[in-house]
């Protein structure tokens, strides 16, 4: 550990003493504490499960967990892409205020109209993650998948966890069958898929700690692309789109449906071990995704998903880049098979696990996140009534630098290139086909003025205009 690195873990370790003065407490971790399995997955749409209105995905043990949860509909990943989200997830810290705004490393287009800030390409040691907050309290914590927060200073080691399997630098992995080339992930028998592989580790986390509280972060690589399925599953899918044949559009692809059926597998195989070691009345199970479904249509994939009714996906501004799936079990607490329509967003997570522990969060930092909890015991709204993105960057998905925010029904996406916005209102146009701010200039200007308010109180970075703008190679990539 570095002196700089320790003189913060001495200064972070008085913040929460500070922090949690008020939470009761005893020995090294509140008698009955609960234990976290956080099972965050990589680019997986809203409408990519059953329980969630797929007809072509198979997820059995997911839509179980969703009939003994509460159910998200109007939950959302802090940015349209994931490094950011993941950034938000671990702090209750908006992208904006991170600085941590696009994926890591991103990608340059130097002869776009705009020139994009110097931002910030890891999650700085300076902040607090929730292993951190936790491990005051005596909580083992684990990582156990992909990391995707900076290079190696800055990986899960570094941010409070006591174990790293699998966690680096990269977005995706080198392959989902071993070998893996995973510097952090020992290599099992050739063939081998990193999801089963990935689930037997947290298995194995779970096991080893069963007689103290734990935060298991699962963030699983898939359903990512590289699309690479098993074989039979692949197959399987195959034979189902032949016989069904969903129209152009929709949900069809057998590979990416042959990963979401190993990822539900796997789910089932963890909760099933939960039971059997009799901690299921005793976990808070969180299960979500980074962003929204991937719809390129022009990649060696083909279409990978359909978020629809929702428009768009991943790397977009609209409803299909940024909502997700987000199902929450508290044991004795949330009711099974409930719904929530208060609009969540990935920054919620910290402050609603440090409640639930106990815990208070450090003095002195500013969180975004509002807790959940009010929701989960039941509640039918939060104190806020807004929630903001800022994503000053581009994207093959479709985004050009803009800022979004949601405020009730209404949603206003501000484009950074030039002074246009649009207006939506999804109650009653959850397809953001309807652009509305022509029409409601007043309510329009009201949410402008919002969000650039929000802008300016968490120091966004702003894009400036590019000297080097050539309109016709604005969009090459470097």
């Amino acid at each position: 550990m570095t002196a700089a690195r320790a003189a913060f873990a001495a200064l972070l370790a008085a913040s929460l003493a500070i922090g949690a003065a008020g939470a009761q407490e005893d020995g090294p971790a509140a008698r009955g504490s609960p234990s976290f399995v956080f099972i965050l997955v990589d680019d997986l749409g809203w409408t990519d499960l059953g329980y969630s209105g797929s007809s072509f995905h198979e997820t059995p043990n997911i839509d179980r967990l969703a009939s003994r949860s509460i159910r998200f509909t109007d939950a959302y990943s802090a940015c349209t892409v994931c490094s950011p989200t993941r950034a938000a997830i671990l702090t209750g810290r908006y992208p904006a205020r991170l600085r941590v705004t696009d994926w890591i490393h991103g990608h340059r287009r130097p002869r776009a109209k705009l020139r994009i800030p110097d931002w910030t390409h890891y999650l700085a040691h300076e902040e607090v993650t929730i292993a951190e907050a936790l491990g005051a309290k005596g909580y083992a914590s684990a990582s156990i998948g992909k990391w995707h927060l900076g290079d190696e200073p800055h990986w899960p080691e570094s941010q409070g966890f006591d174990r790293n399997v699998a966690g680096t630098h990269r977005g995706q992995p080198p392959s989902y069958f071993a070998p893996y080339r995973i510097p952090t992930l020992e290599d099992g028998p050739e063939g081998e898929c990193i999801t089963d592989r990935l689930t037997s580790e947290a298995i194995r986390f779970v096991e080893e700690n069963r007689e103290r509280p734990f935060f298991l972060y699962l963030p699983y690589y898939t359903v990512h692309t590289p699309i690479q399925p098993k074989e039979e599953l692949a197959r399987k899918y195959a034979e189902k789109a032949a016989r069904l044949r969903p129209p152009a559009g929709a949900q069809r692809n057998p590979g990416y449906a042959a990963m979401i059926e190993t990822l539900d597998r796997n789910v089932g195989r963890l909760l099933e071990r939960l039971e059997e070691l009799e901690l299921d009345e005793r976990t808070v199970v969180v299960f979500t995704s980074d962003n929204g479904g991937l719809v390129l249509g022009h990649s060696r994939w083909g279409q990978v998903t359909s978020n629809a009714p929702l428009r768009a996906g991943k790397g977009s501004s609209y409803e299909g880049g940024v909502r997700v799936p987000l199902l929450v079990r508290w044991p004795g607490v949330t009711r099974p098979g409930s719904v929530s329509s208060v609009p969540v967003i990935s920054a919620d997570f910290f402050p609603t696990v440090l409640e639930i522990a106990g815990a208070a969060p450090p003095a002195g930092r500013e969180i975004d996140g509002e807790s959940l909890a009010p929701l989960l015991r039941g509640g039918e709204s939060l104190d806020r009534d807004a929630v903001f993105w800022h994503y000053p960057h581009y994207h093959p998905g479709g985004a050009t630098p803009y800022g979004a925010v949601r405020a009730g029904d209404w949603k206003l996406i501000e484009h950074y290139e030039d002074p246009r916005v649009e207006l939506y209102d999804l109650r009653e146009d959850l397809g953001e086909t309807r652009d509305l701010s022509a029409s409601h200039p007043e309510k329009a200007r009201e949410l402008r003025e919002r969000l650039h308010a929000w802008r300016e109180s968490v120091k966004a970075q702003m894009p400036s205009p590019n000297p080097d703008h050539d309109p016709e190679r604005a969009g090459a990539r470097e």
